[in-house]
């Protein structure tokens, strides 16, 4: 589990491929990918931009006309599946990340 003062980095074994406004991302390591819709990859490219995920949801919630509680929810709800899958890793706030990885 994660807290929204963390912050994310996509890992080296992660790629990433923008079509048009959705994405493909890639675990290099275990062959898997997983589809973004547009929503989806507006999240992705929110958070691994952010210096927190608070940030990322702050600037989500001001973009999107939705239910700040069902936003939070849909966030949390992708971020969890893409840190499971491999393509995203969650650091404390106050973690110094490694640049190798």
């Amino acid at each position: 589990m994660f807290s929204f003062s963390d912050r994310v980095e996509v890992p080296k074994h992660a790629l990433v491929r923008f079509i048009e406004k959705e994405s493909v991302l890639l675990n290099l390591d275990t062959e898997c990918y997983y589809g973004l819709d547009e929503v989806g990859t507006r999240m992705w490219q929110m958070v691994t931009a952010a210096p927190s995920i608070e940030k990322a949801y702050e600037e989500l919630a001001s973009e999107f006309d939705v239910e700040e509680v069902l936003l939070r929810q849909h966030f949390s709800d992708l971020l969890e599946q893409l840190t499971d899958l491999g393509l995203l890793r969650v650091h404390s706030a106050d973690a110094e990340v490694d640049p190798s990885v």
